[in-house]
């Protein structure tokens, strides 16, 4: 569980990396689908970790004496303040089809 979680937080890490790069180079509007693209994964990214942790933790996972429960919930609530999933996937889904729609 730790590897896994280690591995998905190194691609999310990348991916915005990439992101923060490619605004740098060629602006936020050229680089709009990759800034969809983290605000997508991170905060799933997030879930799934946290959500490993308290399966490995067990009921104590849920509980008020570990922060887990909490940080769940304020991973959960990032998936939509950043604005919807759907919405990001959306955008990076256009960018994928627009050479085969031309």
């Amino acid at each position: 569980q730790i590897a896994e979680s280690r591995l998905a937080v190194d691609q999310a890490r990348l991916l915005g990396l990439r992101a923060a790069w490619m605004i740098d180079t060629v602006g936020a509007r050229a680089a709009s689908a990759e800034i969809s693209a983290v605000k997508a994964v991170a905060p799933r990214v997030a879930c799934e970790v946290i959500d490993r942790a308290i399966q490995v933790h067990g009921a104590l996972g849920v509980s008020d004496d570990v922060p887990l429960a909490a940080m769940y919930v304020h991973a959960r609530a990032m998936r939509i303040l950043g604005g919807p999933d759907e919405v990001h996937l959306r955008a990076v889904a256009r960018r994928e089809l627009k050479p085969h729609l031309s």
